[in-house]
């Protein structure tokens, strides 16, 4: 969290809307963040540590010791601002980061936040009175209050996610919402191992996706998250929405990365990720089914080769994405371009030409 971010953390206290938080991102192809990048990288290395803890220090102290000041010192984060959130990527070498009371007491930042730990070994203190600490390996996610002191000690260079949201849209998804302060999430069900996976997912992608995506899988995540620390039995209508939309991205990415597999079939996806039948089906019932996505998207890579590797045979690339014959290529290709594979070809290189 930067120093000009303070007071949007402020006004984000106010409580979101009815929408489920992942579908806030379903405008006109409108995106509604901001996107910043901070890199000490440019600093004298004498200077490096001292303004990353500048730059934090709206909200958290970070001393730097002498040694960390005359040493050089990795730190740069990727902030994403909502009107109604902010999420954080950071890297940094080993440092020591507190939020305390004299610090809470100087502002009204009262959000919480959901910790993700990507690379590295955290050590956070909540409770000095019990000595309570939080450790999070990797990957572990933990939930701070902000309104709540807490000292945490990063030995290790580490890769974290953060999650700043309104405490109210997280009082409205959990019932005993103060209680999260210090929380782990352990990955122990199938929802948080779902969430482990779009997480990752997220840190590697997110800077390649169009705003609307990175938006989408943005407010999935926080959705996914919500609803594991809630620790709720059965999913709300918002957090089976995003299961199932991560889910259903995990199973297309699965296609894609196996189109030139000829033992690519529903059956497979079925035994890959442990589905039932009708859940598979209503997943891609828009698409007519499973079975029919993937040969759509066998055509579409097929339709591409047929231009871009204009020297390979036609059923080379046919048999290549796992079509039997020549007439079940031929056939399937004809309805879905009304053409023939031989004169999509030769159109495509007349367009390209001219």
């Amino acid at each position: 969290m930067t120093r000009e971010h303070q007071g949007l953390a402020s006004r984000v206290i106010a409580a979101r809307g009815k929408r489920p938080l992942h579908l806030q991102a379903e405008t006109a192809g409108e995106s509604r963040f901001t996107h910043h990048h901070f890199s000490v990288a440019q600093q004298p290395i004498a200077l490096q540590a001292q303004a990353w803890s500048e730059r934090v220090s709206g909200l958290l102290d970070t001393p730097m010791s002498r040694t960390q000041r005359q040493q050089s010192f990795t730190g740069e984060m990727d902030s994403y601002v909502f009107k109604d959130m902010i999420y954080l990527d950071c890297r940094t070498d080993p440092l020591a980061q507190a939020r305390t009371l004299a610090k809470i007491s100087c502002d009204n930042v009262r959000d919480f936040v959901f910790h993700v730990a990507v690379e590295g070994i955290m050590e956070t203190l909540t409770d000095t009175r019990r000595e309570r600490k939080s450790t999070q390996f990797v990957p572990g996610i933990l939930a701070l209050d902000m309104g709540q002191p807490m000292r945490m000690l990063r030995p290790t260079y580490a890769h974290v996610l953060a999650f700043f949201l309104p405490r109210a849209t997280v009082e409205a998804e959990i019932a005993d919402a103060d209680a999260l302060h210090g929380q782990v999430l352990a990955y122990t069900s199938p929802l948080t191992r779902l969430l482990l996976a779009h997480l990752v997912a997220l840190s590697q992608d997110l800077r390649s996706m169009p705003p609307a995506a990175a938006e989408e899988a943005i407010r999935v995540c926080v959705d996914l998250l919500l609803a594991a620390f809630g620790k709720q039995q059965r999913l709300t209508g918002s957090a089976r929405s995003a299961a199932q939309s991560v889910l259903r991205g995990q199973i297309q990415r699965h296609v894609q990365s196996h189109l030139y597999h000829k033992d690519l079939t529903p059956e497979s996806v079925l035994r890959a990720f442990d589905l039932s039948r009708p859940t598979l089906y209503r997943m891609f019932e828009s698409e007519g089914g499973l079975g029919t996505y993937i040969r759509n998207c066998r055509l579409r890579e097929a339709a591409e080769e047929l231009v871009s590797l204009r020297r390979t045979a036609v059923m080379e690339i046919a048999y290549g994405l796992g079509f039997s014959s020549a007439s079940d290529f031929t056939r399937a290709f004809r309805r879905a371009y009304g053409m023939a594979p031989q004169d999509f070809r030769a159109l495509g290189l007349d367009l390209r030409q001219s």
